[in-house]
């Protein structure tokens, strides 16, 4: 299986079975709080369930701190997933990803793992191009037909229990694949320039890419510095708040995999924003999995997609 993925070289030849989606989520992110793995080559292997679509797929994650790939997809049996599925507690219908569970290790472990060419495994692994792809490009600045009224958003930071974040969602209607999948907050983007983008639907310039995974002191240093070059042109660049950084969640995904619109960058697939947890912890968007998720470190690291408001200077 190995020789068939063509695995890099800081993978172990190994899977961690014992890693979870949840698991994997926490642990390199986390990492980002130290500024010296920031740049680690760190990577680890796990199988996990989406059940996100119509049926359930099973795929092979590699992950580091800096890298989120899909190596490939298991074609097992959609009963072996469902009954993997139910052991855990939810129903087929839950909208989720899933560690597997003892059976379905045996049966990997026996039909694909242990096999040089297995049937079952589908690599998913790509030649990238050089240049990102962007989608086609957006409207110019009072060219999207925007007459209805601009959303104001809280732009402060702010401490959130798990009901009030619920009901922040569904008060804005953002998209979020757990708490409000049927949400959908109406964007009208514009293209500043090659470096930012502007909803006219919120008055917010966004940047087009972000900073790299960070810890929050590191990442308050590449702020200042940002706006002391006069990133885009400005010096007031800032973390999003929760609300605005929702606002840009799509309710399906974009050819990168991202709850995003593609004119934003796949070098962020999860942001830090302005926002504290209740009782503890902080907030985290994910453009990968669709939702708000939190940590529980007392400082946390990511990465970031800084904004500012288009009528400040």
């Amino acid at each position: 299986m190995f020789t068939k993925l063509k695995l890099s070289n800081s993978t172990a030849a190994n899977i961690d079975w014992e890693m979870t989606p949840d698991l994997a989520f926490c642990t390199f992110s986390a990492k980002g709080v130290r500024d010296a793995l920031t740049n680690t080559d760190e990577r680890v292997c796990y199988f996990f369930i989406d059940n996100y679509g119509e049926l359930p797929k099973l795929y092979l994650m590699e992950r580091g701190t800096r890298y989120v790939n899909i190596l490939a997809e298991i074609t097992a049996p959609v009963s072996m997933l469902n009954d993997c599925i139910i052991s855990h507690g939810s129903p087929l219908t839950s909208k989720d990803n899933f560690p597997i569970d003892s059976t379905l290790q045996a049966w990997l472990i026996r039909e694909v793992v242990e096999q040089e060419d297995s049937p079952f495994l589908i690599p998913t692994i790509l030649e990238e191009a050089e240049n990102e792809y962007f989608g086609e490009a957006l409207p110019a600045p009072g060219a999207t037909g925007f007459t209805g009224e601009i959303a104001t958003l809280p732009t402060e930071q702010c401490t959130l229990s798990e009901e009030q974040l619920e009901k922040t969602i569904t008060q804005w209607n953002f998209s979020d694949t757990k708490l409000n999948p049927q949400g959908q907050f109406d964007n009208a983007l514009v293209e500043a320039d090659e470096l930012t983008i502007i909803d006219e639907a919120t008055g917010i310039m966004w940047q087009r890419s972000g900073l790299d995974l960070c810890s929050t002191r590191q990442m308050t240093r590449d702020i200042a510095e940002l706006n002391k070059a006069g990133y885009g042109g400005y010096h007031n660049w800032r973390i999003p708040t929760l609300e605005e950084a929702m606002s840009l969640m799509e309710s399906t995904q974009n050819s990168k995999g991202l709850y995003l619109h593609p004119c934003f960058s796949k070098e962020q697939p999860f942001i830090f924003v302005a926002a504290k947890r209740a009782p503890t912890g902080y907030w985290f968007v994910d453009y990968k999995q669709g939702k708000v998720y939190w940590s529980s470190g007392t400082v946390p690291g990511g990465f970031a997609r800084l904004c500012r408001a288009v009528s400040e200077h």
